[in-house]
């Protein structure tokens, strides 16, 4: 997995490319995590992400529990269909905000 990380009229954005499984879970997590710092306000693209699992699925969760606790927002943009299937049947849809566009994210947030 490859996480970009960028700037968008005040919002960081982390553009994760890859598979948020076991595996890479654990650097996705250290990185949301460190652009939270100071309550800032953060979107996950997951754009170019093809597939996620229970712990991606924890990645996510623990992200936007972590923006709530110290006054930041916590966003998710651009999941690809089979994604935002596992978002939806898990019921994460319900607990995360969850945009159809990086830009629409980040308008939500900035």
């Amino acid at each position: 997995m490859d996480i970009s990380e960028s700037t968008d009229k005040g919002v960081k954005v982390a553009a994760l490319t890859g598979r948020l499984d076991t595996a890479t879970a654990p650097a996705a997590e250290t990185k949301l995590l460190a652009l939270m710092e100071g309550g800032a306000k953060v979107v996950a693209d997951l754009a170019e992400v093809h597939y996620v699992s229970s712990a991606g699925l924890r990645v996510l969760l623990k992200a936007a529990k972590q923006a709530k606790a110290i006054g930041g927002s916590f966003a998710v943009a651009s999941p690809q269909a089979p994604v935002r299937e596992v978002l939806e049947i898990s019921g994460f849809d319900k607990i995360l905000a969850i945009h159809p566009t990086r830009d629409a994210a980040v308008a939500a947030l900035a």
